[in-house]
């Protein structure tokens, strides 16, 4: 089977939704490093390597919401598609305490073959998908781990992230807080976007209303826990995207 960099599924949905995974998995193509990171199955199956679990849910969303999804088909360790090309942390050579061997070499030349061969070609087929229809909504699913090795636990079950735009992100975040069993966080576990990001490139800049929803992945595990998760917000989502009037 021919290598893609990325899955599209439902892509003729009418949805005004756009549902994107930037890190639904953790492939390592053959022409890097013969199909190897040079780190172990377990840090392989990390946070560091993919969001686990973000795949899933991301594919349940858009069948509920009747919209077309766009999902990677590499590592963000490969090259993380959800950073700025000039962003130094594109390539990562450590993270969370694991050194990436089959980075730790990488040269600008091996950076912009990556990025050719990847990044750009699913950053092209995101663009083309956003652009269907003039009133599209991007919807970004991620997942984060409940603990970063030396730090305290993270208390919130999921996070609303947002930068310029919180057009859309603002009346979710009190949406979800009415929900009694929910702690949710506000630009947490991260800030908001950063330039460059995916949300930035293919919402911001053009001026879609976009909401980036965080996970957090030990809720996340199993495929009932993501059927489960979606069938909670895809309700909720259309609801709040109806209150604003966007």
């Amino acid at each position: 089977m021919t290598y893609l960099p990325f899955h599209i599924v439902g892509e003729d949905r009418p949805s005004r939704w756009l549902v994107t995974c930037d890190h639904a998995a953790n492939t390592v193509p053959q022409e890097v490093n013969s199909g190897s990171l040079g780190i172990s199955d377990a840090d392989l199956a990390r946070h560091i390597a993919f969001d686990p679990g973000a795949a899933g849910v991301t594919l349940a969303l858009a069948e509920m919401l009747n919209a077309p999804a766009i999902l990677s088909n590499f590592s963000r360790l490969v090259i993380d598609p959800n950073r700025g090309e000039d962003d130094p942390t594109i390539l990562m050579k450590l993270y969370d305490g694991t050194i990436v061997p089959a980075n730790r070499h990488a040269d600008s030349e091996e950076r912009e073959r990556r990025l050719n061969a990847y990044y750009r070609p699913y950053h092209k087929a995101q663009a083309r998908l956003a652009a269907r229809q003039e009133d599209t909504v991007l919807l970004s699913i991620h997942s984060y781990t409940r603990q970063l090795n030396g730090r305290e636990p993270r208390p919130w079950h999921i996070g609303i992230l947002h930068g310029r735009d919180a057009r859309l992100a603002i009346p979710l975040i009190r949406r979800l807080e009415a929900e009694p069993d929910l702690c949710v966080g506000e630009n947490e576990p991260y800030g908001g976007h950063l330039d460059g990001d995916s949300v930035d490139r293919h919402a911001i800049q053009p001026g879609r209303a976009n909401v980036l929803i965080e996970l957090r992945n030990d809720l996340i595990v199993t495929d009932a826990q993501q059927f489960a998760w979606a069938e909670r917000l895809a309700p909720i989502l259309e609801e709040t995207l109806d209150a604003t009037g966007l």
